[in-house]
C-alpha cells in the first residue's frame, strides 16, 4: 500500500491476525464493539446470532488483540458482565485482499450487515469499470486511503449517525488485455 498521510505505515497482518479476521462473524462483531463496550450478550442480540457462538468469536479477537475486555460491571439481573471494545488494531493493519480467507469475511460481513438495513435513500451503492496503469492504481489507492484515514479520525459529534463504507478494487476477471500467442516453433509446423 503506499503511504499514509501523516500515519504510521500500515504493516501486514500475521498468520494469526490474518485468521482471527478471517470470519464475516468476527469483522462484524469488531464493528460493533467499535465505539461502544458491549457485553456478550449485548454482541450477540445485535448480530442476531448464538451466544455460545459470539463467545467464542469474542475469545479469538481477545487472543489476536482486536478486542479488549473492559472493566467488569453489574448486569441487569445483578450478574457480572465484562464488556468488551474494539482496538483498532485492524485499521493498522495492511488487509489487501491477497488472503482470500480475508476477502471472503470482509465481503460476508458486507452482504450481512447490508442486508440487515431496511431499504433507503441513505444506502448508496455504486459500481464503476475503469483503466488504469501502475501509476494511476497507485495514486487512486493513495487517494483513497487519505480520505479514508481522514473520514476515520474525525471526531463522532453526539446525535450522529453510525455508517458503514465498504470499498473493493480489483482488476476485472477477463476483461484485460488478451494475452499474447507465441508464434508456432518452425519445428512444430506442419507441412
Amino acid at each position: 500500500m503506499p503511504k499514509e498521510s501523516g500515519q504510521t505505515p500500515r504493516r501486514s497482518a500475521s498468520e494469526d491476525e490474518a485468521k482471527a479476521l478471517a470470519s464475516a462473524v468476527r469483522i462484524r462483531i469488531l464493528r460493533v464493539c467499535l465505539k461502544e463496550q458491549l457485553t456478550n450478550k449485548e454482541i450477540a442480540t445485535k448480530l442476531a446470532a448464538n451466544p455460545a457462538t459470539v463467545l467464542y468469536h469474542v475469545r479469538k479477537l481477545v487472543a489476536a488483540g482486536f478486542l479488549e475486555p473492559q472493566d467488569a460491571r453489574s448486569g441487569p439481573s445483578g450478574a457480572v458482565e465484562i464488556p468488551y471494545r474494539a482496538t483498532g488494531k485492524s485499521w493498522q493493519l495492511n488487509l489487501d485482499g491477497r488472503d482470500l480467507r480475508l476477502r471472503s469475511a470482509m465481503i460476508g460481513a458486507f452482504m450481512s450487515e447490508v442486508g440487515q438495513v431496511p431499504a433507503s435513500e441513505q444506502v448508496a451503492i455504486s459500481r464503476l469499470g475503469i483503466r488504469l496503469t501502475e501509476d494511476g492504481y497507485a495514486r487512486l489507492l493513495e487517494r483513497v486511503q487519505d480520505l479514508l484515514d481522514e473520514v476515520e479520525a474525525e471526531e463522532a459529534v453526539e446525535g450522529s449517525t453510525p455508517y458503514s463504507l465498504f470499498l473493493a478494487i480489483h482488476p476485472d476477471a477477463g476483461s484485460g488485455p488478451e494475452p499474447e500467442t507465441a508464434a508456432p516453433n518452425r519445428d512444430q509446423q506442419s507441412n
